[in-house]
């Protein structure tokens, strides 16, 4: 198990004990959100939909998720408080 702790918002995990970690950024003045899936070069973009843009490497993997004007996409978003599930 990766080592851990506790805040107030639940468990992180250190970065020097995961090889690969997924970063999600909540830009809450820009109303969006953005997930990146690795840290290899961005090397083309492609608007997919509405408000929704791919990052792709130069294998042609996608390695960002950007979601633009979250607050219209559900009016009951809570920004301050995600929740993240592993199954």
């Amino acid at each position: 198990m990766a080592s851990r702790w506790m805040t107030s918002t639940g468990f992180f995990f250190r970065k020097s004990r995961l090889a690969r970690a997924m970063k999600l950024h909540v830009a809450k003045d820009a109303d969006a959100l953005y997930r990146r899936l690795d840290e290899s070069n961005i090397v083309e973009s492609e608007e997919v939909s509405p408000g929704v843009v791919l990052d792709y490497n130069a294998a042609n993997e996608a390695v960002g998720v950007e979601m633009l004007r979250l607050s219209k996409r559900s009016r009951r978003l809570n920004l301050s408080a995600l929740q993240f599930e592993t199954t």
